[in-house]
Order: structure tokens, then C-alpha cells, then sequence
């Protein structure tokens, strides 16, 4: 970059080492702007320290670091999340297993809904956002992941009605009370994936990610296990890979759940599977 460097100069040198798009997020951020502020001010100065960090950051992006972890958000549902390279970067599509779980959830009574895998808590902290009177209780087993999780919480305001606790799957929740709807988007890529070693998934941790060699077993323990934990009637919703619907309706037909479906994204592909705890 020049010593002397304007929003332009800064975005044209960053042309095709980077997506447009993530350009402008790169240099929003940098400065501490909105990318609308951007977009008007394409002859404004950018300070030469700022130029320089945001030249690092388009080479880091250009070497395959996501966007997400470089600007250390992700905005997901009506939050803005921290994440950092210790939790999966919530995307688009599991707001499908967000707006699925709220078309089950009492809009003004009690509920008990756990999050499992929270990873950066989007699932948790969705929901709570509009269950105000539901109480979540949200699982992982990294710590580096609760700790993000619960600064989120806790940015948001939403962290005395979330409940994080450490350990894998229902673990932590042995001695809780049944709950009226579990949801998770657990790890389901198969291990030894070769998209493992593409893209923004090369950053992100493995182990939300893979999980066996067909990318069920997570979603295999969570099934098992689920009806140990659910209320009669109550539902379990799962993420997982678009060719996974038909494997995923025959594991809850097998724990014994009932008026079980998959529902697709925007995209026409499958990508959760709920089903209900009969009684």
C-alpha cells in the first residue's frame, strides 16, 4: 500500500486477491465503519497504519483464513457473534434449524430447550432472543468454545436465561429435567471428506465438523440418547449434510420417534430432521 491511501486505492489494490465483498468487510472493519460509510467515501484517506493492516488481512484472507475469524464476528439470525478459530462459524442455513425449533416452542408459556454442540452459542441465544421465557441449556466440550459462547450471552444480555455447560452431548445433562426440545448442528462430514481440506473448513476446528467415517456418529448418540431427555411429545431437531435425510429419518424411526420429516434450505437440499418423542 502507499504511504498516502484512499477507501478506493485500498479496495482497487485489493481487486482479484479477494472477493469484492470481503474487501469491504475487511476494510469496514479495519477502520471501524460500515461498508455504507465506505461506498460514500471512496476518496476519504485511509490512515497508513490502517492500510497496512488491512493489506495483512487480504493476504491472510488470500492464503484461505475466513472472514469470520480475520474480522472476528459473524452475524447470525439478529445477532452479531464473536467467533473465534475455536468454534465453528455459524452459517445461513441452520437459521432453518432456528426458525424450526420457534414453530415448536410456546410463544408466551415455559419451555426447556437444549443446544448441544453450541459452539459459539447462535443456536442458543437465537432462540432465546425470541423465547423470553424459555430456559436453554447449551453443551459443548471445548472450553474454548464455552468461553465465546458465554461472552456472547453475555453481550446480548441474554446470559441469565442460557445455561453453558461443558461435556459432550447429554453429558452434562444427566440430572437435568426433560426438556421440551433438543436441537443440535452437530459435526457431519465424514472423516477423510476431501472438502475438509478446501475452503474456510480448513480453519475450522475438526472436531465440529467430522464425525466418523459416514459423518453420523455424532448425530447416531444424539438420537440414541435423546429420548432419555425429552418430555413426552417433545421434539429433536438435527442438522446435517444435504444427502443425509434418508439415513437421519431411519435413526430416529429406530429410537422411536414419530411424525418424523426433513426439511430443506433455501437451496432445495435437505438439511434438518426432527422428530417427536411419542406419549
Amino acid at each position: 500500500m502507499n504511504e498516502r491511501s484512499t477507501v478506493q486505492a485500498c479496495l482497487g489494490a485489493a481487486r482479484g486477491r479477494v472477493d469484492a465483498g470481503e474487501a469491504t468487510l475487511l476494510l469496514a472493519h479495519v477502520l471501524g465503519r460500515g461498508q455504507a460509510w465506505l461506498f460514500a467515501h471512496g476518496e476519504a484517506e485511509v490512515p497508513p497504519g490502517a492500510a497496512r493492516a488491512f493489506a495483512a488481512l487480504v493476504e491472510r484472507r488470500a492464503g484461505g483464513e475466513p472472514v469470520a475469524y480475520l474480522v472476528g464476528r459473524r452475524g447470525f439470525w439478529t445477532l452479531d457473534l464473536a467467533v473465534t478459530p475455536a468454534t465453528l462459524i455459524p452459517r445461513p442455513e441452520t437459521e432453518l434449524l432456528v426458525e424450526a425449533a420457534l414453530a415448536r416452542l410456546p410463544v408466551d408459556a415455559p419451555c426447556r430447550v437444549a443446544d448441544l454442540g453450541t459452539g459459539s452459542g447462535a443456536i442458543a441465544l437465537a432462540i432465546a432472543s425470541e423465547r423470553p421465557r424459555a430456559r436453554v441449556v447449551a453443551t459443548d466440550r471445548s472450553p474454548g468454545a464455552l468461553d465465546v459462547a458465554r461472552a456472547n450471552a453475555a453481550a446480548h444480555g441474554l446470559d441469565a436465561r442460557v445455561d453453558f455447560r461443558a461435556g459432550d452431548w447429554f453429558g452434562p445433562l444427566r440430572d437435568a429435567p426433560p426438556f421440551d426440545l433438543v436441537a443440535s448442528n452437530p459435526p457431519y462430514i465424514a472423516e477423510g471428506d476431501p472438502h475438509l481440506a478446501r475452503g474456510d473448513l480448513r480453519h475450522e476446528p475438526p472436531g465440529a465438523l467430522a464425525s466418523g467415517p459416514d459423518g453420523l456418529d455424532a448425530i447416531r448418540a444424539i438420537t440414541a440418547g435423546a429420548p432419555a431427555h425429552l418430555v413426552a411429545g417433545g421434539w429433536l431437531l438435527l442438522e446435517h449434510g444435504f444427502d443425509q435425510g434418508p439415513a437421519v429419518r431411519a435413526l430416529l424411526d429406530a429410537a422411536g420417534f414419530s411424525g418424523i420429516a426433513t426439511l430443506a434450505d433455501l437451496e432445495g437440499r435437505d438439511r434438518v430432521t426432527l422428530g417427536r418423542r411419542p406419549g
